[in-house]
């Protein structure tokens, strides 16, 4: 856990920016940083471009004038945007300091005037609960819940600043009985931890109960920095899945291709759109 947060407030000068993300036109990011603090976290790459010496989940830019400057952006002459908007691209909107701020609800104010626009949104957090009437008002909307296993005791070493993801998916099965649409990220799936038959089988059956019915998995990226992170916790916390997590690092294709037999196994024939990203 975070024993000291080193948090700013800061000024943006750009709020809707456009992105290379597949499938999307557009990203937002209301924080820089993110104290869910996870261990595998792909986005800690932008800690070089923060000025921050803090590791990553350490510290915590706001970006308090970001509903003002998205206003201006979508009301100015030379912007008019339309397509695909990802709230969260390299942070959680949704992290903690949200329930302070309020900057992504106020963004969503913004929104909500833009038809044009459909915002997606991808959270750990159950916190997206708060503003269902704005989902609800917002044309096109769907919110993405980042869901690694249902097993605390691996969350709560690999992602200590998120929300259980029991929370989570209750979260996520209010949502859609309010008719907003949700898919779940399984991202990524961890070598000897997340990625077992008994681990998938669980989160599977769980998904299917809760109304899910579109899932999107992702392979751990082997980032240097992702890496040693990862093989610090699993020694310190996971020794006896060490194994399998070195030897996926030394073979990935190899792995994938098994993971993606033992998936094909367990695929439930209700889940008509699994997706491997």
């Amino acid at each position: 856990m975070i024993t000291q947060l080193a948090q700013r407030e800061i000024l943006c000068k750009s709020a809707l920016n456009k992105t290379g993300i597949p499938s999307f036109d557009y990203c937002m990011n209301p924080y820089g940083g993110c104290t869910h603090a996870c261990i595998y976290c792909y986005a800690s790459f932008m800690c070089r471009f923060t000025g921050h010496k803090e590791k990553w989940g350490e510290f915590l830019d706001v970006k308090v004038n970001m509903p003002d400057v998205l206003a201006k952006q979508l009301s100015g002459r030379r912007m008019q945007p339309e397509g695909k908007v990802l709230l969260g691209s390299v942070t959680d909107a949704y992290q903690p300091a949200e329930a302070r701020y309020q900057i992504t609800r106020s963004i969503l104010n913004v929104l909500v005037g833009y038809p044009q626009l459909e915002v997606h949104i991808l959270t750990k957090s159950d916190l997206v609960q708060r503003d269902l009437p704005l989902l609800r008002q917002l044309r096109a909307c769907e919110v993405g819940f980042t869901i690694t296993t249902m097993d605390q005791n691996i969350t709560r070493w690999l992602e200590p600043g998120a929300s259980p993801p029991q929370l989570r998916l209750a979260v996520a099965g209010q949502l859609i009985k309010s008719d907003i649409p949700v898919w779940i990220f399984i991202a990524p799936l961890l070598p000897g931890l997340t990625d077992t038959e008994e681990s998938l089988t669980t989160l599977f059956h769980t998904l299917h109960a809760t109304g899910i019915r579109e899932i999107r998995l992702d392979y751990l990226n082997p980032y240097p920095a992702v890496t040693q992170r990862l093989k610090n916790a699993y020694r310190r916390y996971f020794p006896k899945a060490l194994p399998a997590l070195e030897e996926y690092l030394r073979r990935p294709g190899s792995y994938r291709d098994e993971t993606a037999f033992l998936l094909r196994q367990l695929q439930n024939s209700k889940f008509q759109n699994i997706q491997r990203t």
